[in-house]
């Protein structure tokens, strides 16, 4: 089963995006994607989604991971 989780970036710097890439990679998830929230006033995004998922097997009866 592929599970999926999204994690905010409320500062979007590089070492922001950095820190969030290595921590949940580190922790067995796969890096799937990277989304921006734009302002209309600035080029400059006002936060982050990055994606990510993990292959698990169901143990409950509902398919609970």
């Amino acid at each position: 089963m592929l599970i999926y989780k999204v994690v905010e970036i409320g500062i979007v710097t590089e070492d922001a995006i950095e820190e969030t890439l290595n921590d949940l990679t580190s922790k067995g998830w796969h890096f799937d994607g990277l989304q921006f929230a734009m302002r209309e006033s600035s080029k400059r995004p006002a936060m982050a989604f990055a994606l990510f998922t993990q292959e698990t097997t169901c143990k409950g009866e509902n398919n609970e991971p």
